[in-house]
């Protein structure tokens, strides 16, 4: 009727607790984290260049700042250098431009020229070089001569010459002479503009001028004209 009895243990500080575990995926996490930090200090100490000192951090910036004010520098003087090509270009273009309107201007006064030389009257006497017209007149103690000289058949380089000038007048005791003046150099292509000035006797009064221009001095006539002086 009643059944097998069963013994009945005492505890005296109550029922015992199960021990604690700690659960997987708080060991799973602690376990990645530690290998992550290792393989983090090994590829540092491994692969990665070496951690700098402070000294060494301080260095290294202050070498950066000098190599920025360096850098800063020559960006400025690039500047200056880029201003300084770009107002060259426009002075070598200004120059360019008025050495055209130059030429052109030399173009001009040289076709002017040629149509006056065209328009003089010819030399009376004729000649391999003609003296077409000019101006003597004296300066003080000085004949100034202003003439303009043409050359027949002057196809080819010019020709070199000398022109002398006989000036005839009364000198200073009054007395009718003729005075040689020094050989004045000249070449001439097609034609040639002599303008300067020659020196005379003191007190010589000039009233002609006799014109010779000469292959060289002494030498063959290549033309001659007799002008009053003013």
């Amino acid at each position: 009727m009643f059944g097998r009895s069963r013994p009945v243990l005492f505890e005296p500080y109550g029922r015992r607790r199960s021990r604690w575990h700690m659960p997987r995926w708080l060991v799973l996490l602690l376990l990645g984290t530690a290998i992550g930090a290792g393989g983090v200090v090994i590829v540092q100490q491994r692969y990665l260049p070496p951690r700098l000192s402070a000294d060494a951090s301080a260095k290294l910036r202050s070498a950066f700042e000098a190599a920025d004010a360096e850098r800063q520098r020559l960006q400025a003087e690039l500047g200056q250098t880029t201003q300084r090509h770009q107002a060259a270009l426009a002075e070598q273009s200004r120059l360019a431009d008025e050495l055209t309107a130059s030429r052109a201007s030399a173009d001009q006064l040289r076709d002017d020229l040629n149509s006056i030389v065209a328009a003089l009257p010819p030399d009376p006497r004729g000649g391999v070089v003609e003296v077409r017209g000019g101006r003597l007149t004296t300066k003080g103690s000085a004949l100034a001569y202003d003439l303009v000289l043409t050359r027949e058949r002057a196809a080819g380089k010019p020709m070199a010459g000398v022109m002398q000038l006989v000036v005839a007048g009364e000198s200073a005791r009054g007395s009718e002479t003729t005075v040689t003046l020094k050989p004045v150099a000249l070449s001439i292509g097609s034609h040639a503009v002599l303008r300067g000035s020659l020196p005379l006797p003191e007190g010589f009064r000039p009233r002609q001028t006799t014109i010779q221009v000469l292959d060289r001095v002494a030498g063959k006539s290549l033309g001659m004209r007799v002008m009053l002086n003013k």
